[in-house]
């Protein structure tokens, strides 16, 4: 059986895939990988299908064992990569014999790093997916040290003409769609557009929480309603949550505004104290 051993873990390393969108009724989150382009990118340069499970590394320090030879392809901001101490490329399809020890640091800019396996990760779906959910406790559970992971059938790899890593800036210039809520807010155009934030220390895969700007808006709460990822939802603090891939399927805050999804990677990357602003669109 083709196996990967965990010697470490890192801060968090979780399994994920392309998520189990389409739950929200039964109050299930969409999960799956907060930076899907980079996990579908690893995913095509060992020859996996893009919605194989792979892992979601944060801030890096996984270390593993390859039981048999395979490939890998780590991916995601510029990071360093070892096979038995020896510097590899990221970003490109590097093949381990076995006993080999892969080593991922941690990315230069960003969060979050993505390896995929040959084969995939072959742990048992729930609910169509491998994702581990962090607010619903579904699918597997967060890996720990000297877990065995077990992996799929390899495919063949399609590799890629150029494969630039992910890049954060220091600032980000994120667009907005007004609503539904927006008519909680004086002016929430002008609003968003002067206002000035960083990602907060206490972001996670459930939402990226701002410092900064405080948004003025109603007093008092909605009844509880549907949430979707990228909604933008304002406490009675007044600095606004952007959800993400685990978000909650309902809330009573208001939401100003639905960030568009080819953004929500960009977020998903984004370190603490990151600088960030909105563009209100239309």
């Amino acid at each position: 059986m083709r196996q990967l051993t965990v010697l470490a873990t890192g801060p968090q390393a979780l399994v994920q895939d392309l998520g189990r969108p389409g739950n929200a009724h039964l109050g299930v989150p969409p999960s799956g990988a907060l930076d899907a382009p980079s996990l579908k990118l690893a995913n095509r340069l060992v020859g996996n299908p893009e919605n194989a499970a792979g892992l979601e590394l944060l801030l890096g320090g996984f270390h593993a064992r390859a039981h048999e030879s395979c490939t890998i392809a780590v991916t995601g901001p510029s990071v360093d990569v070892r096979v038995n101490e020896r510097l590899v490329d990221s970003h490109s399809p590097v093949h381990l014999r076995a006993d080999d020890v892969l080593a991922i640091g941690a990315p230069q800019t960003g969060l979050r790093s993505y390896l995929a396996v040959s084969g995939g990760i072959d742990v048992p779906a729930e609910l169509g997916s491998r994702s581990t959910d962090l607010l619903s406790g579904i699918g597997p559970a967060q890996i720990q040290k000297d877990q065995v992971l077990p992996l799929g059938t390899p495919g063949i790899p399609i590799g890629e003409d150029v494969v630039p890593p992910v890049q954060i800036p220091h600032e980000l210039v994120i667009p907005i769609t007004l609503g539904p809520r927006d008519d909680w807010f004086d002016d929430p155009a002008k609003q968003l557009d002067g206002g000035r934030w960083t990602v907060s220390d206490r972001s996670n895969r459930v939402g990226a929480r701002l410092d900064g700007t405080k948004l003025d808006r109603i007093v008092g709460e909605l009844p509880s309603e549907g949430m979707v990822t990228g909604a933008v939802q304002v406490p009675p603090n007044g600095l606004p949550v952007i959800f993400l891939n685990d978000h909650p399927t309902t809330g009573g805050y208001p939401v100003i505004g639905v960030v568009p999804g080819g953004y929500l990677p960009h977020i998903a990357q984004a370190r603490p104290g990151t600088k960030m602003r909105f563009r209100p669109l239309g």
